[in-house]
């Protein structure tokens, strides 16, 4: 059984009134994507790529476990039956990270991101009080990615974006992708950094370490070059949200604190790290009470999301209990990360969506 499929209680507000849920970490496949890059050869190496960063054994695991979330990825109704057995009112649904597609020439990428963008804006219209959407943009083309950003927020009515960590070797701080961040703040939208893979190749291809410790490192590098860089300087109203809540940065800054401080080649920026993660989002996918309890204190309540990685076996589907695990939260802070502060950031009207 999918840890989903077990049925957790509404949280109850005062008045008759619940707390809104907002799950801000959840994917979805479009599969005339895979239609329009079945054919190219950069997706037919992609198994001896995947090979390459998880070993044979994860491999195989993987194939079969993604053959049994097709469904939860493209049927909407079984997304909306999950949602109801973990409690969630809204899902803000994003590309399956391997929909990325990075590779792609100008013409393909301009493609893929009409027809996914597309596809996320109809399930949000067929659902306006159930989905909100983010798209996807090619950021290896930055003239494009810019104007794909744009229509995703203004002709398809979606939120922001998800990208990944890096892009095919460069950081998300490289000046290339200015104009996107620029646009991005000029819209105020959300984007949703979501890696896919990992850059540490064959020393954790073993044990499914690709992932479990891979993924957050690479979250934490592109929010470390982010600050370092100087983009959130450049940018200063962005909306970022990090997935996996953060990688391993919230529970480390001291240590880029010590090395703004004593270090030259680290202390081009105007602040200290640790003030850059009061300005960034983070999900709350870490699994503990005492790890979400940590991560609050380093950010601030304000700065967390609820995220479950809908439908992937990494992901956490118990978010009330979760929330509720954390000592010393008052009832308006649990509000606050179930969906208080997704609703703030993402135009969610709360109260006309969970009035019971």
């Amino acid at each position: 059984m999918h840890p989903a499929e077990g049925r957790v209680e509404k949280v109850q507000a005062k008045g008759g009134r619940k707390s809104v849920t907002v799950d801000i970490h959840c994917h979805v496949l479009t599969l005339e994507v895979e239609r329009l890059v079945s054919g190219c050869p950069e997706k037919q190496a992609e198994p001896a790529a995947q090979l390459r960063i998880y070993g044979a054994e994860s491999v195989e695991y993987n194939r079969r476990l993604f053959a049994n979330l097709i469904p939860q990825l493209t049927d909407i109704g079984e997304r909306l039956r999950r949602m109801d057995a973990m409690g969630v009112d809204v899902q803000v649904i994003s590309p399956s990270p391997n929909q990325y597609y990075y590779w792609a020439d100008v013409d393909l990428a301009r493609q893929i991101g009409a027809v996914q963008n597309e596809h996320i804006a109809s399930l949000c219209a067929a659902h306006p009080d159930r989905l909100r959407g983010l798209g996807n943009v090619a950021l290896q083309h930055p003239e494009l990615s810019a104007q794909q950003l744009a229509d995703s927020v203004g002709k398809f009515g979606l939120r922001g974006v998800e990208i990944s960590s890096a892009v095919n070797g460069l950081e998300l701080s490289d000046e290339r992708f200015d104009r996107f961040w620029s646009k991005a703040e000029e819209l105020g939208c959300l984007v949703f950094i979501h890696p896919l893979g990992t850059s540490l190749g064959e020393r954790v291809n073993r044990h499914y370490l690709g992932n479990i410790i891979g993924q957050p490192i690479e979250t934490t590098i592109a929010l470390s070059h982010l600050i370092f860089g100087g983009v959130l300087d450049r940018y200063p109203r962005l909306r970022i949200c990090a997935a996996h809540g953060g990688g391993y940065l919230p529970s480390y800054i001291g240590r880029s604190d010590h090395g703004f401080a004593v270090r030259p080649e680290a202390a081009k920026i105007q602040h200290k790290p640790s003030e850059y993660l009061k300005r960034i989002y983070f999900d709350s996918l870490v699994y503990t009470a005492e790890g979400l309890r940590h991560l609050i204190e380093e950010v601030g309540v304000t700065q967390i999301m609820l995220g479950t990685d809908y439908p992937f076996d990494m992901g956490a589907y118990d978010p009330h209990a979760h929330v509720s695990a954390v000592a010393g939260l008052t009832e308006q802070e649990r509000d606050l990360i179930l969906g208080g502060n997704a609703a703030r950031l993402l135009g969610i009207d709360a109260g006309a969506a969970v009035m019971v």
